[in-house]
């Protein structure tokens, strides 16, 4: 009788400590894939800081877009810019006047 329970005692132990570890596992992989999976609390930290990137260059290229409209209103012939034509001239094609002196 002996024998008999002392294996019991130490089967229902055993069976006792299988599910509280296994739920133990199970919390800290689904812990660590909330924190470092693919659709992770790091992950999202990291396409945040992409997209704020992202937003800052698209406004920085928007800027230049107007301007470049703005230059392009200019020499349009509706509207035409003599000294906005003249410093295009002069950048694009080398152009200088008789009597200016030019400095490499």
């Amino acid at each position: 009788m002996g024998k008999g329970s002392f294996g019991m005692t130490h089967s229902r132990t055993l069976g006792g400590l299988i599910l509280p570890v296994a739920l133990l596992f199970i919390g800290a992989h689904f812990t660590f894939t909330a924190v470092q999976g693919q659709y992770g609390l790091f992950q999202r930290i990291q396409i945040e800081a992409e997209a704020a990137r992202l937003d800052s260059q698209r406004a920085e290229i928007a800027a230049e877009v107007a301007r470049m409209e703005h230059l392009t209103r200019r020499l349009s012939d509706e509207f035409l810019d003599i000294d906005l034509l003249d410093q295009q001239l002069r950048d694009v094609l080398g152009y200088a006047r008789a009597d200016e002196i030019i400095l490499p």
